[in-house]
């Protein structure tokens, strides 16, 4: 799970499993397998960046049992 912004200032939490596509519209739109569409405050890349982030964690977590 990631943490992103909506443009209310309210924040959630996306299942990083179903995310499809991220595109700058200027915007940035995460679709998702669901066929949820999201528009977020982050930028491309850092939403990017939390998704490798949170997969990488993940699975080093396999290999060392954290």
């Amino acid at each position: 799970m990631i943490e992103v912004t909506r443009f209310d200032g309210s924040t959630f939490y996306l299942n990083v499993d179903l995310v499809e596509t991220v595109e700058a519209t200027p915007d940035t739109v995460i679709l998702l397998s669901n066929g949820h569409r999201y528009v977020v405050r982050e930028q491309m890349r850092v939403v990017v960046d939390r998704i490798r982030t949170a997969k990488d964690a993940r699975f080093r977590g396999a290999f060392d049992g954290s």
